[in-house]
């Protein structure tokens, strides 16, 4: 069915007119013939149009004041206005207010028909992305971000905070795993923003030199292999979010041309001539002290004093162990009806090594952990086997290891640790193992002082025994 359309006439002939003429064509119509009456089909028979095709000047009022008072009401519908005494005034209004056309009587049916169409057609889009946004709001709420401790309180009341003011930027900060995607998709679909896109980029996955062209764009035949015009992802953020992952990976030289776009609320594509107007708001993750960073001059102090407009650090969950009872039963609900499984009960023992465990890997890692053992499950017990903690497995091969003379070091690749996880593991036990000597450290994993150094601030670890 092309929709719901609401006509508003009050000439009899032409009003019965459009009406047979949309029911024919598929069209649930209501035919009205005062704004009055209009009103009442809209909130007491609940008549929700698509579409609204309604007389400019009726016997009680202006069709364009009664759009007006709508307000939010019509915002998923289109309105096209036909009138036999056009003016220029009426027109422009009519625009303003957000109509999709504004015809003059008489007028040609068969045009009025490709413009009804397409009008049918813009609205079903709108109603589109709505759904589309509600959904993503109904998934994104606050309460998304689940826990019980104290920490988790406290961002919640944050998050409820910031999605009610328009922010320009801000920083999201905390270690890899603790939340920062989750974070940004609730500051941005219950923002101000929410009908906008919401556009992410990983600063550390995209090699520097095509980063400048994913950012800012390019015009065709900018540079070798540029064979058509590319929007570049701060063009295509316009009205929207954009999300910076690990912005601390950017180069120098990016960062003084994003500070730029940020000031002016303006960049230009790579080969292109002329500016164009952006206006986004701005959300920078990173697992790195940016502050400490600027400091020592690794980051452009100019650019974080920038972005952080706000400050919010997630805690790592070693931190909040409390959070682990929502957490886990969130999940098991979740990967339960993925898979069709009916885990319900988790043993004391599983409890005692789940809380037990320091989770370098954050709730990614505890994520990965219990889809595995939902599952690779039977029944509705959670399976203690599978847990396979990366600690407790090195713990039970270290006397083996110890015996056949070898220092080495187990590592899962079943997806319990992600890279940065595996990289982190590695680095901590090297330091452990070389007393925190970072030049024996470093020779031992085969790599420079000033390389090792980066991971260490990068992962935060500890460097004194």
């Amino acid at each position: 069915m092309p929709g719901r359309l609401l006509i508003i006439e009050d000439e009899s002939l032409l009003g019965k007119e459009l009406t047979r003429r949309y029911q024919k064509m598929g069209y649930e119509v209501e035919w009205v013939t005062s704004l009055a009456e209009a009103s009442q089909a809209l909130t007491e028979l609940h008549f929700d149009p698509n579409l609204v095709l309604s007389d400019m000047n009726l016997q009680d009022g202006n069709a364009l004041d009664f759009m007006e008072q709508l307000d939010s009401r019509a915002a998923s519908t289109e309105w096209l206005f036909l009138t036999g005494f056009g003016s220029v005034p009426d027109s422009v209004r009519a625009l303003r207010l957000g109509a999709y056309d504004f015809l003059e009587k008489p007028c040609d049916l068969e045009r009025l028909d490709l413009v009804v169409a397409s009008a049918a057609r813009a609205a079903k889009a709108q109603r589109q992305l709505s759904d589309q946004v509600e959904n993503q709001h109904r998934r994104y709420s606050v309460d998304a971000f689940v826990g019980r401790s104290e920490a988790a309180q406290k961002i919640r009341k944050l998050l409820l905070k910031l999605v009610q003011v328009p922010l320009s930027a801000l920083i999201v900060g905390g270690e890899t795993g603790t939340g920062k995607g989750l974070v940004t998709k609730i500051l941005h679909y219950n923002g101000l923003r929410a009908k906008g896109p919401l556009i992410e980029i990983n600063c550390a996955a995209l090699p520097r030199e095509i980063m400048e062209s994913e950012l800012f764009g390019h015009e065709s035949g900018a540079f070798t292999g540029a064979g058509s015009l590319h929007r570049g992802l701060i063009e295509q953020a316009d009205g929207g979010t954009l999300f910076l992952d690990e912005i601390g990976d950017m180069p120098m030289e990016l960062q003084v041309k994003l500070l730029k776009a940020i000031e002016d609320r303006k960049i230009r594509r790579l080969g292109g001539e002329r500016e164009i107007s952006v206006d986004l708001q701005i959300i920078a993750a990173s697992n790195l002290d940016l502050e400490e960073m600027a400091q020592e001059g690794e980051f452009r102090a100019d650019l974080y004093h920038r972005l952080s407009v706000f400050k919010l650090i997630l805690p790592p969950l070693r931190e909040v162990p409390e959070d682990l009872d929502n957490l886990v039963s969130l999940l098991v609900a979740e990967f339960n009806a993925k898979s069709a499984k009916q885990v319900k009960i988790i043993p004391e023992e599983v409890w005692n090594r789940l809380r037990g465990y320091q989770w370098p890997g954050n709730v990614r890692e505890l994520r990965n952990l219990i889809e595995r053992c939902v599952l690779f499950s039977n029944g509705q017990v959670f399976p203690l086997e599978w847990l396979q903690l990366p600690g407790e497995k090195a713990n039970a091969n270290q006397s083996e290891m110890q015996q056949n003379g070898r220092e080495n070091l187990m590592i899962p690749l079943d997806g319990a640790m992600n890279l940065d996880d595996m990289d982190r593991f590695i680095i901590q036990n090297a330091l452990e193992r070389s007393d925190f000597n970072i030049t024996a450290t470093a020779r031992a994993l085969g790599t420079t002082r000033e390389t090792l150094r980066y991971r260490i601030r990068k992962y935060r670890l500890e460097t004194n025994p």
